[in-house]
């Protein structure tokens, strides 16, 4: 069994508020699915009603992306990461206007719909200028025994005034 995670990592600001700030995200399903948020912010942070998604239905992406600019770099339903049963994974463009560039292979937008993603490849969202840049990674998963790396806490403290040889003043204790 393959024990590797799959991850994106965030290059840009932009990307990084995809992830709500963190600078990585873990993937855990497959097809991994990128789009627009297709909710438009007015003037005075109104939203246009007519553009956002009902409740009742599914979305179309697992993650969406807030493309802020006049010309959109990002398709509501852009791009998309699959994972085969081999463990080899792809990049396919969901038909996007722009394209996506992965690595130096353009796809989308009259080139071709999908190429293999190799671990350390950059995915460029849309035209070359586009903000929205991450990199894919594969990492070795670590398995720990908790029990070793957590011991409960009175134990310790007790190895740590032992090893450090601590007075109880020193150890935070009184």
């Amino acid at each position: 069994m393959d024990r590797r995670i799959s991850v994106l990592v965030a290059l840009t600001g932009e990307a990084r508020l995809a992830f709500s700030g963190a600078a990585e995200l873990r993937l855990t399903s497959f097809p991994f699915r990128v789009g627009r948020e297709s909710r438009s912010p007015l003037e005075a942070g109104v939203v246009v009603d007519s553009e956002r998604r009902r409740q009742a239905v599914a979305p179309n992406n697992d993650l969406y992306l807030w493309d802020p600019g006049r010309l959109l770099n990002v398709s509501r339903e852009h791009f998309q990461i699959e994972r085969s049963d081999s463990g080899e994974f792809f990049v396919r463009d969901r038909g996007s206007t722009c394209g996506t560039l992965v690595g130096n292979v353009r796809l989308g937008a009259g080139g071709p719909e999908s190429c293999v993603l190799l671990p350390d490849n950059t995915i460029v969202v849309g035209t070359p200028q586009s903000p929205f840049v991450f990199r894919f990674e594969l990492r070795e998963e670590l398995h720990r025994d908790l029990t070793d790396v957590r011991p409960d806490s009175t134990s310790a403290r007790e190895k740590a005034k032992s090893t450090w040889n601590l007075k109880p003043e020193e150890s935070g204790e009184i």
